[in-house]
């Protein structure tokens, strides 16, 4: 009869032990995506902090939660076609050209700010009822689909504007309401960031608590067995691209107020931007899993990122190195994770 060595059997308590641990940090992470991204935040906040003492300065705070706004705001629309594993890179276009809308519609025809808006808001449902459309009825892959619509969005923009800026002192006041500040302690803010905490806090709350969130989950899951299940797929994804729409649409309200303009060059790199956020924030991109929550703790990691590495002296160039390692790491993160119960 074979005698196990000492020395062998605590070798293998030892890795059972280890694999044991990592089991359930994968089980903790598969429950509670928002940690990491979460961990992530805390620890560059300090590391920054301590390179320079500027990073916590009440001013610094206050400016990256300013800059913060608008890519936090339309990342929540990216976030829900992200759940029905589906990616908009169309998304800044689509904003940019509806916040040109409004402003022109405020500017040169003379509407009220509120009724700019809301026409803005029914533009911009069009343009994912375009997306939607050519998702659900033709059957085009989401990928293909914006990114053609990135070029179409980004000329019609061009040629609606006639690559003219709009400036904020020409629009109604409700349309730059979003940029006025006010403070807390002694950090500023813009009521920019309201609006967007309101949209998070609105739509964690759609997600977690309504039918409709639950079928949007079910769909990026698994299509066939949601749709085995009696959910309308097709219909699920259309509504989806429309309520896109109308988060681009109150993102672009809130990048008029943070410019006091409106620009066809506005947040050039906003497109991959809202994508970052979105995969560093914890949800996967394949679909079904992820918090809403995740993606705002995303758009803060890469604000500080490139808040902090600038304030550090790094350039450039490695500052977007930095957000691209981020998002292999997150994307890698995401796929071990997903293991859970495989």
């Amino acid at each position: 009869m074979e005698t196990l060595h000492p020395a062998s059997a605590d070798a293998s308590d030892a890795f059972a032990h280890r694999d044991g641990a990592l089991a359930r940090i994968q089980n903790l992470l598969h429950r509670y995506p928002v940690i990491s991204p979460a961990a992530v935040l805390i620890i560059a906040c300090i590391v920054f902090s301590l390179k320079n003492s500027h990073f916590a300065a009440s001013l610094n705070v206050g400016i990256m939660l300013q800059q913060t706004a608008v890519l936090a705001a339309l990342a929540v629309g990216q976030t829900l076609i992200v759940l029905t594993a589906g990616v908009d890179l169309a998304v800044g276009t689509a904003m940019i050209l509806v916040h040109l809308i409004i402003s022109k519609l405020s500017v040169d025809q003379g509407l009220p700010g509120v009724v700019a808006l809301a026409l803005g808001a029914v533009a911009a449902i069009g343009l994912g009822a375009v997306h939607g459309s050519l998702v659900t009825k033709i059957g085009l892959p989401p990928f293909i689909v914006t990114l053609g619509t990135f070029y179409i969005f980004q000329s019609m923009g061009l040629v609606y504007s006639k690559a003219q800026t709009i400036s904020g002192d020409k629009m109604s006041g409700v349309l730059t309401w979003t940029g006025k500040t006010f403070k807390i302690g002694s950090v500023q803010l813009t009521y920019g960031v309201l609006v967007a905490l309101a949209m998070y806090a609105v739509f964690a709350f759609v997600l977690a608590n309504t039918a409709w969130g639950r079928h949007v989950y079910a769909t990026g899951d698994d299509k066939e067995a949601a749709r085995l299940a009696g959910i309308d797929v097709n219909r699920v994804l259309m509504s989806v691209y429309m309520v896109a729409g109308l988060v681009y649409a109150i993102s672009g309200w809130v990048q008029i107020g943070r410019a006091n303009s409106a620009s066809s060059n506005a947040a050039a790199d906003i497109n991959l931007e809202s994508i970052t956020a979105v995969v560093i924030g914890g949800t996967s991109l394949f679909g079904g899993r992820g918090r809403l929550w995740g993606t705002l703790v995303g758009a803060l990691i890469v604000t500080v990122f490139r808040q902090g590495l600038k304030l550090a002296g790094v350039n450039v160039y490695w500052q977007t190195f930095a957000i691209g390692s981020l998002i292999l790491v997150a994307v890698t993160l995401d796929q071990w994770i997903r293991k859970v119960g495989k």
